[in-house]
């Protein structure tokens, strides 16, 4: 799949009925510009305000996800959003004229054919990822369930099921990639236990339902009392049982359609993380809590690497320049020739590598019994591997420095070690003019940012005699 941002060709309209308001609402769903997002817009309030799929949203998760901003709800969502990244679909803008989206057949099958109707297209702004690099877990303590995510090149989803029933049992559910969504997830149903439904019926909750649009597995007894609340809620005239214990009207699509149907509500709710995911999910007995607090623990992985910026590198893959590369560049030699290879190199970033050892002459008299890379030579690193960004664009690089011409906002956040790996990023601030390079640099450990500066250098053509 591309790495660039995604967003609908045209708009596309749906209607139906809500499942837990009973009301009739339209839903079009329209191309939205990059870093969008998805954002519901409600066309039937005052002013038509907005509500970002954002986790931070999130008010109530009772029998759907339901966001909530500035007392302007949207319910059930997670079956439309869903159906947006099944499709790989960044950016989108979700009108409606309810507070909750059609429920069609309870299945995200019929916004993926909206979708598909009217196509998509990329975008020009590349997509970012929540890349995940070590296990993250969540359990909640009262029911069990747990979510948990370990790396993985591609974003795939496990779900395994189990509510103690005869009726439903144990099922599992995989999806490799999310190109497969389509095909193998999307047509997947809600459903529910016939004692929930009685309950959600008493409780005048469940205005929209009917046997279409909802599995339902008999779990206890179907009395004449409860058959008859039935055939009133869902204007049937008999309501039975089939052998594999649900009832009539319905038949699966496949026999593990339930824990299916989790797995899509789990690609729903961990939208709402903001990004997209690198990483394999695995979900022991899902629900909209339990993907919601675990998607508000990704949203917050996301803004600390945002906050970072760590570049994605493999550090031992093929360098852009090895230190024979640069010395042809640079002018710098040892003592202080401060980066070991490049990279990364485009017109507008670099990124730079220097391996700390014991044997840098500086630790001689810099702390012999507890050495420590000074500050200042951790910015001239900085500094060179700026330079290298400014002297890979010119010719004859041999016949120019780089000069120091200003340091702002530098920081150090914590002590460099021999044994440490320093990987430097740079990134222009703004085109080089005139031979004035104005450039934010970071400088990390692992995954810790150890220094950071904003530098101004001036190119200088040599006096060569």
């Amino acid at each position: 799949m591309s790495d660039m941002q995604k967003t609908l060709k045209e708009e596309v309209s749906l209607s139906g009925i809500g499942l837990h308001t009973g009301k009739e609402v339209t839903l079009t769903i329209k191309p939205a510009k990059e870093n969008t997002g998805f954002v519901f817009i409600r066309t039937d309030l005052e002013g038509n305000p907005q509500v970002e799929a954002d986790v931070n949203y999130v008010t109530t998760t009772d029998r759907g996800t339901t966001l909530e901003k500035l007392g302007v709800r949207i319910h059930t969502c997670e079956h439309l959003l869903a159906a947006l990244v099944g499709c790989d679909v960044d950016n989108a803008f979700l009108e409606m004229n309810s507070a909750e989206p059609p429920i069609m057949d309870g299945s995200a099958k019929y916004f993926v054919e909206a979708i598909e109707k009217v196509g998509i297209e990329e975008q020009k702004v590349a997509r970012e990822y929540l890349i995940v690099k070590e296990v993250v877990n969540y359990v909640d303590p009262n029911t069990g369930s747990e979510l948990t995510i370990i790396p993985s090149e591609n974003y795939e989803v496990t779900t395994m099921v189990d509510f103690g029933t005869k009726v439903l049992g144990t099922q599992n559910a995989t999806l490799k990639d999310i190109s497969e969504f389509k095909k193998e997830i999307a047509s997947a149903r809600t459903f529910s236990f016939l004692h929930e439904l009685e309950m959600l019926l008493d409780a005048g909750l469940i205005k929209g339902g009917d046997i279409s649009n909802a599995i339902v597995y008999v779990d206890k007894e179907l009395t004449p009392e409860t058959a008859q609340k039935l055939r009133k809620a869902f204007g049937k005239e008999k309501v039975s049982i089939r052998p594999n214990g649900i009832l009539d009207n319905l038949t699966l699509n496949y026999p593990n359609e339930a824990a299916r149907h989790k797995l899509l509500d789990v690609i729903g709710d961990l939208s709402l993380v903001g990004v997209k995911i690198k990483g394999k999910v695995i979900a022991n007995k899902p629900g909209h809590f339990v993907n919601t607090q675990f998607a508000k623990k990704l949203n917050r992985q996301w803004k600390l690497q945002k906050k970072r910026n760590v570049p994605d590198i493999d550090i031992h893959k093929e360098p852009v320049f090895d230190i024979n590369g640069i010395m042809k560049l640079m002018p710098h030699r040892y003592p202080f020739l401060l980066i070991d290879k490049v990279l990364e190199l485009s017109d507008k970033h670099v990124v730079g590598l220097k391996n700390v050892t014991f044997n840098e002459p500086f630790f001689v008299g810099h702390f012999p019994k507890e050495p420590v890379m000074p500050g200042v030579l951790q910015v001239e690193a900085l500094a060179q591997t700026g330079g290298i960004l400014v002297l890979a664009s010119v010719p004859d690089p041999e016949n120019y420095s780089t000069y120091f011409i200003k340091m702002d906002k530098v920081k150090f956040k914590r002590k460099v070690v021999p044994g440490d790996t320093l990987v430097f990023k740079i990134e222009l601030i703004s085109p080089i003019r005139r031979g004035i390079v104005h450039m934010q640099g970071y400088g990390y450990v692992g995954e810790n940012i150890v220094v950071e500066a904003e530098l101004m250098a001036q190119v200088a053509k040599n006096n060569i005699e």
